[in-house]
């Protein structure tokens, strides 16, 4: 069992990782996970620098988004993230990036193709794009929920603005923002070549089953 104390550290620790893997710039992104009760999330503080934080600050908040625990507000992006847990009652962690490559994706309106082998085996086929919507209420948490509902894949690029991932714990979150950036990058560079050549669907499925069920270590997360 994970206490409060344990995960306050990890996601404030988890928080810093976007700024250490380049995802983030001065205040922008968050990190969260629902709590072992499932009624509940942490979130970070809004508006303080990642240099500046610290596991005592991280705020706890019920699935209506309401301050449980903690000083400080928490992430403008916490009726985003709370609409999700309501909806996506297997997600227990959630990442939101503004990372370069990926939010130029966002700003042509385009989804990500696959075209590359670590495209099919983290997202399982393209990263797809998401509506535009206004932060501060619930709109964007729709729109992620509408995009990601019975698609593979775990990022979704929300039109103009940025990256939203899902995972069964905030680590796996993170895990996809990164992967997402490394594969927003890859095929940014692609498509300033020539024509992108996608991967028929039957590999994308093949490649997508070994890396979910055999590739790793049994019992170690990817």
């Amino acid at each position: 069992m994970t206490t409060n104390s344990q995960l306050r550290e990890k996601i404030c620790n988890l928080n810093i990782d976007l700024q250490r893997y380049g995802l983030v710039a001065w205040t922008s992104g968050n990190v969260s996970e629902r709590l072992e009760d499932g009624k509940s999330f942490m979130i970070k503080p809004s508006g303080v620098k990642y240099e500046e934080l610290k596991p005592s600050q991280m705020i706890i908040c019920d699935l209506d988004g309401k301050v449980l625990e903690g000083e400080l507000a928490p992430s403008s992006d916490t009726q985003t993230h709370a609409y999700i847990y309501r909806h996506m009652s297997h997600i227990n962690g959630i990442v939101h990036t503004h990372s370069n490559y990926a939010a130029a994706w966002t700003a042509i309106h385009s989804a990500i193709p696959c075209a590359l082998t670590a495209a099919a085996d983290e997202f399982g086929g393209e990263i797809p794009l998401g509506p535009f919507a206004l932060i501060g209420d619930d709109a964007i948490g729709k729109g992620v929920v509408e995009t990601l509902t019975g698609h593979r894949s775990t990022a979704v690029l929300m039109k103009n603005h940025g990256v939203f991932t899902i995972g069964k714990d905030a680590t796996a979150a993170v895990k996809s923002a990164v992967m997402c950036e490394d594969v927003a990058k890859t095929m940014w560079i692609a498509q300033t070549l020539g024509d992108v050549k996608l991967i028929d669907q039957k590999s994308i499925d093949a490649l997508y089953s070994r890396y979910q069920n055999v590739y790793g270590q049994k019992g170690v997360d990817k």
